[in-house]
């Protein structure tokens, strides 16, 4: 884009880009309205209806020219015309040669010639009409193959020494269509109308020099301007000696400036859509039918908008704009000072903005989040923008395109490795913890991937195990693929709640299943949600047991231990497999408590360090105090009936009486206590009432001691 920008290569893109910018900030900025100083004297299809086709005989040019400046008062008028042929319509070429040939002795006939003469010569009559009079005719430069020369030009406005040993790139023509010198030499100056037309078929500036045989000639809307002033001569104003910036010349009001580019030309400043002068048509004015000084003081340019004369041409503010209005336009500006100027060191101005705009795209974008990159993005074209509305408003034509495309191309670049570079985070965070992490986790965890690893660490989590009771008498009492089915529907329906509660599947062991909360997505509710889970696998049970029993296959029932403490989670195993997993003497504990759930006879175990977590949002039996094979110190263990307010009022009795009995029991009260349990055997029977009567009847036999502290020894696993 830099290059683009200093011009050591060019993108024809970028090229149409700026041009369309160029348009668009055209339109919305025209001022609009009618400009009532200048007047187009319209050679129009009621004109050719009524005068003729065109060309007309110069009689007619020569009442026209009388009439607008003696009837009507004009100011000045220009011909976007040429006159390069002589006019034969009077049959004077035909009388000349009789007289000379035919009747070159005929005496009355020479005589009557002579006197007719003077009123057949059309071409005459008009350079009479033109003579002393602000009138300025048009040329056509070309550049054809074979271009051929016609009719003579004006004095050249500059010598050739004017612009010598400067690298200017000058438009430089090989042949002319011009007026017949009768007529030049009559008017009061001539001037090109060879506006360029850009790469896209679009007029928009206009050469006010042009080199033909090594001197320079005036545009015709400059020689207009010149003739308002008496013709001051034409001043050269170069930046640095070299490049020519601007033409001047004086006026009574002042010294008027016109800026021109690289090629002395200068932005036509469109004023609006066709009909932003007064157009009039030219037999109107012949046939005396225009309003009595509607013509006064005004420059007035002759030309034609009729489509059969092809003087249409292609602008920003209309696909076929009259030639004529051009011209219009490109004086009005001038008058007003008032163009739009494309200086060369807007060229440094353009690589500026293109390097601010990609340094802060390049420097800026990687380090934001998406959508900061995209805010940061909309800001930096927002300050192209307003730069470059800014300089339009103060006359300058900045490039816009190379700027913008470098900013778009950026973000794009920034956005599409980002993209896939997060497509990559995120496939490699679904191959490490897919397998055990939920997906919805997955996802949050690939939105800051550098703040997860599966490197060890030590962390508080909470960890379950559950276990399918008589699993081996179930698994020998089924065929093996109808046991596959069994383990795979159950194992499906209880890794479905895990997940469900945000939890990592550690693994299967054979029927049992691991899993873990609090890694590696930090979560300060783990417990809770540890224990949820273990209540909604029972219930899943349920309706699971349900569907096993349809098929023909056993009900199961499983055994659940959940505990929380310190842990050490992470990638852990051999070079041959490795694995997302916890270690610790928590992690064993929560496997001891699992184990023994059968002897209390309840679905879910809790060790201590999960009920401290808990406070008060679930309901919790106390089962008992326990020392699991492998651990000296005792902990308490508890079973969860249920989430506080969700658990019923005879439940919640029965649980009164049982801490009672409890309490008695370490007492041990044998005698209240195993009232008590009695009661609520009979009540509501349950297993663990049964265990803790017959451990009454044991210590009964065989009292335990003053020195007793009610806790219970487990000697396997």
């Amino acid at each position: 884009m830099l290059g683009h920008a200093s011009h050591f290569w060019r993108f024809e893109f970028i090229e149409r880009l700026d041009a369309i910018a160029y348009d668009a900030r055209l339109r919305l900025t025209m001022p609009g309205g009618l400009d009532e100083r200048i007047v187009i004297l319209d050679i129009d299809e009621k004109s050719l209806n009524e005068q003729g086709h065109w060309p007309w005989g110069r009689d007619r040019l020569a009442t026209l020219i009388d009439k607008l400046f003696d009837r009507h008062g004009a100011r000045l008028v220009a011909f976007d015309v040429v006159f390069a042929e002589a006019d034969d319509s009077s049959g004077l070429f035909t009388l000349e040669a009789l007289a000379r040939r035919e009747l070159k002795h005929d005496a009355a006939f020479q005589t009557v010639w002579r006197s007719l003469r003077p009123r057949l010569d059309f071409d005459a009559r008009f350079a009479a009409a033109l003579q002393g009079r602000k009138v300025i005719l048009g040329y056509y430069l070309s550049n054809l193959p074979g271009g051929q020369v016609a009719g003579v030009l004006p004095a050249p406005t500059l010598p050739a020494e004017a612009l010598a040993g400067r690298p200017i790139a000058i438009t430089r023509w090989q042949s002319f269509g011009a007026n017949l010198p009768v007529l030049q030499e009559a008017a009061a100056g001539a001037g090109h109308f060879n506006p360029l037309v850009d790469f896209d078929g679009i007029s928009r500036r206009v050469p006010l020099l042009a080199e033909y045989a090594g001197a320079y000639y005036e545009a015709l809307s400059l020689a207009v301007l010149r003739a308002l002033y008496d013709f001051p001569p034409l001043e050269l104003g170069f930046a640095d000696d070299v490049s020519l910036e601007w033409l001047a010349l004086a006026t009574p009001q002042g010294r008027l400036t016109i800026p021109v580019d690289e090629n002395v030309a200068t932005l036509i400043p469109y004023r609006g859509p066709p009909g932003s002068f007064r157009y009039v048509s030219v037999t109107d004015v012949l046939n005396d039918r225009v309003a009595p000084g509607l013509l006064k003081d005004r420059i007035v340019l002759v030309g034609a908008s009729a489509p059969g004369l092809m003087d249409l041409r292609a602008t920003p503010v209309a696909a076929a704009y009259p030639g004529v209005e051009v011209h219009a336009n490109l004086i009005a500006g001038m008058l007003d000072g008032k163009l739009r100027h494309k200086p060369a060191y807007l060229l440094a101005v353009d690589g500026l903005q293109i390097l601010l705009a990609g340094l802060v795209m390049i420097f800026l974008a990687p380090r934001l989040s998406p959508l900061k990159t995209t805010l940061a993005g909309f800001a930096v074209l927002g300050g192209l923008i307003a730069l470059n509305l800014s300089l339009w408003q103060a006359g300058l034509v900045l490039p816009f395109a190379a700027a913008v495309l470098t900013a778009l191309l950026l973000y794009a670049l920034d956005m599409s490795w980002g993209y896939f570079v997060e497509a990559r985070t995120k496939r490699q965070f679904a191959e490490l913890f897919g397998q055990y992490v939920p997906p919805e986790l997955v996802e949050e965890m690939a939105k800051n991937p550098a703040g997860y690893s599966m490197a060890g660490k030590r962390a508080e989590l909470t960890v379950l195990f559950s276990d399918v009771r008589g699993f081996t008498t179930i698994s020998e009492g089924l065929p093996p693929e109808e046991l596959a089915a069994l383990m795979n529907e159950y194992l499906g329906a209880m890794t479905a709640v895990i997940r469900r509660h945000r939890g990592t599947l550690d693994k299967y062991i054979g029927d049992a299943i691991m899993a873990f909360w609090g890694a590696p997505v930090a979560d300060p509710e783990h417990a809770r949600h540890a224990v949820q889970t273990a209540l909604e696998m029972h219930a899943a049970l349920v309706d699971l047991n349900r569907d096993l029993q349809a098929k023909g296959w056993p009900a199961l029932k499983i055994g659940v231990g959940i505990n929380t403490g310190p842990m050490t989670v992470g990638d852990m195993g051999s070079p041959v497999r490795k694995a997302y997993t916890v270690m610790g003497d928590a992690v064993n504990l929560g496997s001891r408590l699992e184990g023994i759930t059968k002897q209390y006879g309840v679905g879910i175990i809790l060790g201590e360090g999960t009920r401290e977590k808990l406070g008060q949002d679930f309901v919790l039996r106390e089962l008992d105090r326990v020392r699991v094979k492998g651990k000296a110190e005792p902990v308490g263990i508890y079973e969860p009936l249920g989430r506080a307010g969700e658990v019923d009022a005879a439940t919640l009795a029965r649980l009164e009486r049982w801490h009672e009995a409890l309490a008695a029991y370490r007492a041990q009260d044998w005698p209240r206590a195993e009232a008590l349990l009695a009661a609520l055997q009979h009540e509501a029977p349950h297993a663990l009432y049964d265990l803790y009567l017959r451990r009454i009847s044991h210590y009964r036999a065989e009292p335990p001691g003053p020195d007793w502290d009610g806790v219970t020894t487990f000697e396997t696993k």
